[in-house]
Formats: C-alpha cells, structure tokens, sequence
C-alpha cells in the first residue's frame, strides 16, 4: 500500500453526511460572531458557498494565483475586520503546502478551514492533508463506493459533538439498495443483478434528469442552493456508507488513481490546443491521490459540449455562485471556462483512460484544423 497518509487518520474525526455537510458544521464550530464573512475562492464548486449561506455568514471572495494557492496580497484589506474563517481547497487532489495561508490566517485573526474534498489521501508539503487547518472537511463518496458520506477533521483541535439526526429507516434501506446497484454496475455481485433488477428500477423510478436547455441556463442563487441539496447536513451518515469505509482497501485506490492521472500526462504531452494545467502535475501526483486530471484548452466550449454529449468522465467548475466578483490578476474565471477535470476514479481501466484521453485528441485535432486550415494541410 502506498505510504500516504488521509484526512481520516487526523487526531480529531466526525462523519457527516456530504464533504458539504462538512464544512457547514465546522462554521457551526467556529462560533463565529453574527455577520461574519467568510473568504471562499472565485474558483469553485457551489457547495463551497451554500454552506456558508446556510450558516448565516457573508460570502467574500479572494482570487487564486496560476499555482491554484489564494492571492493572499490582493485581498482587499477594508474587507478583513469581518473576515473571520477561509476555505482553502487542495484543487484536483493535488495537495500543496498552506504554510503561507496558515501564517496569513494567523496573522489576520482568521480561521483556516481546509478544504479536501479532492484530496482524501495526501501529503500536503510539510504536513499531511488536512492538518495546515483549523479544521479540515472531506468527502468519502468521491473516493469510495459509497452512497453518501463526508468527515469534518482537525490536527489540533477537538470538535464539539454535532447535534447530527439518525436518518430514516427508508434512507438506510435506499442507502445499501444504492451500495448493490453500484456494486452490480460494476460486475461485483454477478447473479445477483437480475434478481435485484426490479429494486433498482423502482427506486430509479422517480429520478429525472436535467434537460440540456435546463442545464445551459446559469441558475439563480435560490436554483443554485436547492441543487447542492443541503437537507440532510444535520444528520449522521447512512449505516451503508460507514460499513463500507471501515471494510475497503486504500492502497487500490491510491495507486490506481495515480496510475489513471500518469496515462492522461502520457496523452497531453506536446499538444497543440491544450496542456496540463500545471507542468510539474506527476510530482504532484506521487504523493497523493489524484481527484481528476486538470487540462487547460485553449477554446474548451465545443470540445467541453463533445465530451458530455458522449457522457465521458470530463467535467468543468463553470457553474459558480451568482454576484462572484471579478478581481484583478485572478485565475478563477479563467479555470472556470479553460479547465477540464478529467477523473481519475480508480474504477476507470485504462481503456477508459485512453478512450476519453484519444476522443479529447481528436476533439483537439479537428479544432486545430478548422482554426490553422493552412498550417494543417502542411
């Protein structure tokens, strides 16, 4: 197994049910006083800031530098008596040190919450994942086959008890009825599927999917919270999901998801119209174990539009909050339009990886062609 170390294995551990849930009740920790703002990034995922608003806190926003860490120097200073906590993610799985936030969270008087929803395992420069933080938030349903699942951490301090709910008999019951249907999807329980079939179609029944003129409109805040479904942060997590995290193996998730990313670097090494967002991503990569591959390309909209028609695991963080601010020298709009997360799960085979990586190629050649006619016909 490979030697990296989890948020799970910080000193201080509670489960919640979602990486959101997570952040929520670490605010609710901080005891944070009435009109409190909150410093969250411009590049994000909106269950970053429904928590927040769910919370009761203002929303303000710092920029990112190319490196992905926060533009620490372009916070402006007439914001920070009410700044009194910051969400800092490790982007992509890829763990960074937060030495300089955490001495700039200490020197303003701010509580540093530490994002690693893409980074479950990890060293994080000088210390592991999720111990840089005040508290540290997670979540286990993107690195494990579980129906649900998150985990609020600290290194160094200890956590309240929550005042978190059991859920329903009916939740628990859909929760492992989800954890059967996953686990035949992937020919785990291989003659048990028929049988369980008519289970999996009725409770499927009900579940409707967004219509492609649905999911081009940018929604409003009021759509927006509504879809990161909140409704379940106040309680424990599903019987299902803590079964499965104390019984799975990790070094296969590891190793796997480090193998995925190392053969999307392989595919995007000199390519015209793209490039790894960052140059030094294996290295990166080695210590960790990566959430999704992030590919920089030049002109992403048709290309981004190819990869979701064709339902390959590429995704971009282009739905952000609405009244996010533009600021100065910030990467955050550029990622939010440029950047495709390429996932790196450890049930994608390789010929998944070289499917999506080979479809993205010729996504890429054929732009190229349309764009330079004369340089491609050379």
């Amino acid at each position: 197994m490979p030697n990296i170390r989890s948020v799970e294995s910080l000193p201080h551990t509670v489960f919640t049910t979602s990486g959101r849930a997570a952040i929520y009740q670490a605010l609710l920790q901080l005891k944070l006083p009435a009109n409190s703002a909150v410093l969250v990034p411009t590049y994000h995922c909106p269950t970053m800031v429904a928590p927040v608003l769910l919370a009761h806190l203002k929303v303000s926003y710092f920029g990112l530098l190319p490196n992905g860490l926060p533009h620490l120097d372009a916070i402006n200073p007439a914001t920070l008596n009410e700044c009194k906590a910051m969400l800092v993610p490790h982007y992509f799985g890829l763990a960074q040190s937060l030495n300089k936030v955490r001495k700039w969270c200490d020197e303003h008087g701010i509580a540093l919450i530490e994002d690693c929803a893409h980074c479950y395992f990890g060293e994080a420069g000088e210390r592991a994942v999720g111990a840089w933080g005040d508290f540290a938030t997670a979540s286990l349903s993107k690195f494990f086959p579980v129906p649900e699942a998150g985990l609020l951490a600290s290194a160094h301090r200890p956590i309240t008890p929550l005042q978190l709910e059991n859920p329903s008999l009916k939740a628990q019951l859909k929760g492992w009825l989800d954890v059967m249907e996953l686990a035949t999807r992937y020919q785990r329980l291989r003659g048990v599927g028929a049988l369980l079939a008519p289970l999996f179609r009725f409770k499927n029944f009900r579940t409707q999917t967004p219509t492609a003129q649905e999911t081009a409109v940018q929604p409003m805040a009021s759509t927006m919270m509504r879809e990161c479904d909140m409704s379940r942060i106040r309680q424990t997590p599903l019987s299902a999901s803590m079964a499965l995290k104390a019984t799975l193996p990790r070094g296969r998730i590891i190793a796997r998801r480090q193998q995925n990313f190392a053969s999307y670097a392989a595919h995007f090494v000199d390519v015209s119209g793209a490039r790894p967002l960052f140059p030094d991503t294996l290295n990166s990569a080695a210590s960790t174990a990566p959430y999704v591959f992030p590919l920089w390309v030049d002109e992403p909209d048709e290309i981004y539009q190819a990869l979701r028609s064709l339902k390959l695991p590429v995704f971009r963080w282009d739905r952000i909050w609405p009244g996010t601010p533009t600021l100065p020298q910030d990467m955050g709009p550029l990622w939010s339009h440029h950047v495709l997360q390429l996932l790196c799960h450890q049930d994608l085979s390789t010929a998944d990886i070289d499917h999506t990586a080979e479809m993205l190629l010729h996504l890429l050649k054929a732009q190229q062609a349309t764009l330079c006619p004369a340089e491609t016909s050379r």
